[in-house]
C-alpha cells in the first residue's frame, strides 16, 4: 500500500486501462495506460482523430470512461470537488468564451473562481499578445480568442495544465510568443505539469521533456526527449562499390536509404562504438551526425506511422 501511495504521489497524471467508445462502436481511447510525473512537460503527438482530445477530456472528468481509471493530482476529476478542480487548467481545441464580455471583465470574473490568480501574469501575457482588453470577445479574431483562453488558463497558476492544440489558428510570431511565455512560466514554476497535445511537431521543440505518440486511441510510444537526443543519430556510410551497400544492416535502424554506394540512415545508437564493425572494413567511410530535436520528433513519428501501416497490411 505504501508503495502504491508513493507511486501515485510521484505522478501528477495517471491513467490505467482507460477506454472510451462512442455511439456507433467507434473506439476513441483504447486501454490507455499513462503516468506523467510532477513537473513534466508531456508532448502528446498524433494525427487528427488519434484520440488525443478524448483522452484529455477523460483525464479532466469531462467525459465518463467506459472502463479504467484516470486521476490528476491523485483525484478522479469526474467526481472531485471544486477546490481540487481549481488546481487544474485546461484550454480545449475550440475554446468557447462568452462573446458579450470583454477580456478585462472576463478576467475579473474568472479570477473569483480560483484561490490563486496572478494578475501580473495575466496582464503581461495579454500585453505581449496585443490582446484588446476592452473589446467584446465575440468581436475578436479566432486567433485572439485562442490566445485569450490560454492567458486565462495560465493566470490561476495551475499545478497541472492541459493544452489541446493550443497554437491552432496562431501565426508564426504568435506561436513563438506562446512558447516563450510557457518557457518563462516553467522557469518560475518548475513543479507545474503540462500536457501539450498537438500534431504540430515544432510546438514541442523547446517545451517537452517527454513525448508520446497516440494512434487509434492507443499510446503506441513514450520516450524521454533527453534520451532520444542522446541516442538518435543520422549516419552516412560510403562503400567502395555498390554491391556491399545493398546488404548493409545497421543496429537500431529507424530509416535507411541506399543510392549506389552511399547509405544514409537514421538509427538509435547506445554509443558510437556500435558502428566500429563498419570502420574496420577496408575503404568504408563512416560519418555520424547529431540531430535537431524537431528532426528527431519527425523521425520518431514517421517510424511509428510506418510500423502501424505495415502491421495493418499484415
Amino acid at each position: 500500500m505504501l508503495r502504491e501511495e508513493r507511486h501515485m504521489s510521484e505522478n501528477a497524471i495517471e491513467a490505467v486501462n482507460l477506454t472510451k467508445t462512442f455511439s456507433g462502436g467507434k473506439v476513441a481511447v483504447s486501454s490507455l495506460d499513462l503516468g506523467i510525473p510532477k513537473g513534466t512537460v508531456y508532448g502528446l503527438m498524433g494525427r487528427n482523430g488519434s484520440g488525443k482530445s478524448t483522452a484529455i477530456r477523460l483525464l479532466l472528468g469531462l467525459l465518463k470512461a467506459d472502463s479504467g481509471s484516470a486521476r490528476i493530482l491523485g483525484h478522479d476529476l469526474w467526481q472531485a470537488p471544486r477546490p481540487i478542480r481549481s488546481r487544474v487548467g485546461y484550454v480545449p481545441q475550440q475554446p468557447q468564451l462568452p462573446g458579450w464580455m470583454n477580456l478585462r471583465d472576463l478576467s475579473r470574473y474568472v479570477s473569483h473562481l480560483y484561490p490563486s490568480w496572478d494578475q501580473k501574469l495575466f496582464e503581461t501575457a495579454a500585453e505581449r499578445w496585443d490582446l484588446p482588453l476592452l473589446e467584446p470577445v465575440g468581436r475578436m479574431s479566432i486567433g485572439e480568442q485562442r490566445k485569450s483562453a490560454v492567458v486565462l488558463a495560465l493566470a490561476p497558476e495551475p499545478e497541472v495544465l492541459l493544452l489541446d492544440e493550443p497554437t491552432a489558428g496562431l501565426d508564426t510570431i504568435a506561436k513563438r510568443a506562446f512558447v516563450n511565455l510557457l518557457v518563462e512560466m516553467l522557469a518560475d514554476r518548475p513543479s507545474t505539469t503540462i500536457v501539450l497535445s498537438t500534431h504540430e511537431i515544432g510546438d514541442l521543440g523547446r517545451l517537452a521533456n517527454v513525448v508520446g505518440v497516440m494512434d487509434r486511441g492507443r499510446l503506441v510510444l513514450s520516450h524521454e526527449v533527453e534520451e532520444l537526443q542522446q541516442t538518435m543519430r543520422k549516419v552516412q556510410i560510403i562503400y567502395p562499390n555498390d554491391s556491399d551497400a545493398q546488404s548493409l544492416r545497421l543496429p537500431g535502424l529507424i530509416r535507411q536509404e541506399t543510392v549506389g554506394s552511399v547509405v544514409t540512415a537514421v538509427c538509435r545508437l547506445a554509443n558510437d562504438q556500435q558502428l566500429d564493425f563498419l570502420r574496420h572494413e577496408p575503404g568504408v567511410r563512416v560519418e555520424v551526425f547529431p540531430m535537431g530535436i524537431e528532426d528527431i520528433f519527425v523521425e520518431v513519428f514517421d517510424s511509428v506511422e510506418s510500423t502501424l501501416l505495415q502491421d495493418a497490411r499484415n
